[in-house]
């Protein structure tokens, strides 16, 4: 069996995260879910893991929280997108968060459709190397 990693990172403080991470985390939540019954069939396992950066990290590279890496490759590369930010809220102070844009459309919190799509293209990889 062929394993699909998806790792998502994002600032905890005192045991929170702004509204931003916590709504991508449902959205990655549904997503995984869903890319398991999807590729399981395939003999491919998804492995969720969840990093927390402190806001000492956090302050040297707002950019790095709220991001998600599938097979150790940052989701915008998979679905042709960009980083951005725009202003964060509750943990993260005053701090530009991150952003992904794709197809000129801007996301604050990173939709399970986005992720789902990353994933499928990850895995397509994994299925025709599989396959040789």
């Amino acid at each position: 069996m062929k394993t699909l990693n998806i790792k998502w990172q994002r600032l905890i403080t005192d045991g929170q995260t702004c509204e931003r991470c916590g709504s991508t985390e449902e959205e990655l939540e549904k997503a995984i879910s869903d890319l398991r019954k999807s590729l399981s069939p395939m003999q491919i396992d998804v492995v969720l893991e969840k990093s927390e950066i402190s806001f000492d990290e956090f302050e040297k590279n707002p950019l790095s929280s709220n991001q998600i890496f599938i097979d150790e490759k940052p989701l915008e590369e998979w679905v042709g997108g960009i980083i951005g930010q725009s202003q964060g809220c509750g943990p993260c102070g005053d701090s530009e968060c991150r952003t992904v844009c794709v197809d000129g459309q801007n996301y604050e919190t990173i939709p399970s459709d986005l992720i789902m799509k990353a994933g499928f293209l990850a895995a397509s990889r994994l299925f025709s190397s599989q396959t040789k």
